[in-house]
């Protein structure tokens, strides 16, 4: 994800009308592999280190986007906020609930420092769209939501075990950790705060191949349904909120997908078909899914036209552009068109701390006092 960022920046020509530009000054990485192929691309750089305090004392370096394994964010993300530096921070923000609530303390501590976290999939234009239409409300009251970010990289048991399938480094969470905020950013952002859940966590494989010839255990969650009850801040009425994380969902190769139906409007899109945006307005009689194609039109600006095709690089182009954007002018261009906050990542450390207590006991676990 380090070198997806660097190609952004790469590429910021590519933006019209932005009020600054990134220009990556200094790389940490252990692997020597990876100093190589930024050396081989950027003679902006002038840092090369292996030790991120290297990095951090570093006065030419204003802001850091830090991207490690989960048991490494504490420490981390404290350092860089210790060190008076802006940090665009990979989920879940923390191993679990305690290092959270460390990396919370920390920015409070050091207010004029500006952290977000990573979630591209809400730039793509489709999404935008369906977040006017929350902002217009015009879904009316909500009824039912449901997000998930389902893939198949888990699928071949086969596949040697690596960091994100071992507990001690990825946390409890498993899935959660790894996929979850993908799937909470537009919920949380649009106020559908779960007020409780009820998961139901899966272990499918059970051990892996280690790499060197042997098997190891395989102890993180593979795939989770989290059923949350969920308080539509328009009406104030309760509604189902389904959120679905899987690493191992058999035909989907990496597929994120938001559902929300109104009684006024239904909207439905998914990764699997990126131009495809359905609507369903409701205005009496009868009920009539309307499928659109939505071209280049993101949030951001670009010299793209809008007949063409929206990617995975694209969007994460356009979340730096808001990561950069808001850091600057102090505000986010749009409600929807901006990363996620640290107080965001708080609730969701609340929601899976519940759902590891749901599914432990199988009860409905609280989220939030609403």
């Amino acid at each position: 994800m380090g070198r997806e960022f660097a190609s952004a920046a790469a590429r910021w020509c590519h933006l019209l009308d932005m009020p600054a530009r990134p220009e990556l000054v200094a790389v940490c990485d252990k692997n020597p592999s990876i100093l190589d192929w930024y050396k081989s691309n950027f003679s902006s750089i002038r840092q090369y280190t292996d030790d991120y305090r290297t990095l951090l004392a570093n006065q030419d370096v204003d802001a850091v986007y830090c991207a490690v394994p989960h048991n490494l964010h504490e420490e981390i993300y404290c350092a860089i906020i210790k060190s008076s530096k802006h940090l665009m921070g990979e989920k879940p923000f923390g191993i679990d609930l305690k290092a959270n609530s460390a990396i919370m303390a920390e920015l409070r501590r050091h207010p004029s420092v500006f952290a977000r976290g990573s979630s591209e999939f809400p730039f793509f234009p489709a999404v935008q769209r369906i977040a006017t239409m929350i902002e217009k409300s015009a879904f009316g009251q909500v009824i039912e939501v449901n997000a998930a970010f389902l893939h198949s990289s888990d699928l071949d048991p086969t596949k040697p075990i690596n960091w994100k399938r071992m507990v001690e480094i990825n946390g409890e969470y498993g899935v959660m950790g790894d996929l979850g905020m993908h799937v909470c950013h537009v919920p949380f952002r649009a106020g559908w705060i779960p007020k409780n859940v009820r998961a139901i966590l899966s272990d499918i494989v059970k051990e892996r191949p280690d790499g060197k010839g042997g098997k190891v255990p395989c102890r993180t969650w593979d795939n989770a349904t989290l059923l949350c009850e969920t308080i539509d801040p328009i009406s104030g009425e309760l509604f189902p909120m389904t959120l679905k994380t899987q690493r191992i969902a058999p035909g989907e190769k990496n597929t994120w997908r938001i559902e929300i139906f109104g009684t006024k409007a239904s909207a439905r899109f998914s990764t699997k078909n990126p131009k495809c945006l359905e609507i369903m307005e409701y205005h009496g009689k009868e009920q009539v899914w309307q499928r659109m194609d939505v071209g280049y039109e993101p949030a951001f600006k670009t010299i793209t036209g809008g007949i063409f095709e929206f990617g995975f690089t694209d969007a994460i182009l356009q979340m730096w552009a808001a990561f950069i954007y808001e850091m600057v002018e102090g505000k986010s261009l749009q409600k929807f068109a901006a990363c996620v906050t640290p107080a965001e990542t708080a609730i969701s450390h609340k929601l899976f701390t519940a759902a590891l207590t749901s599914h432990a006991g199988k009860v409905v676990g609280s989220v939030l006092e609403v």
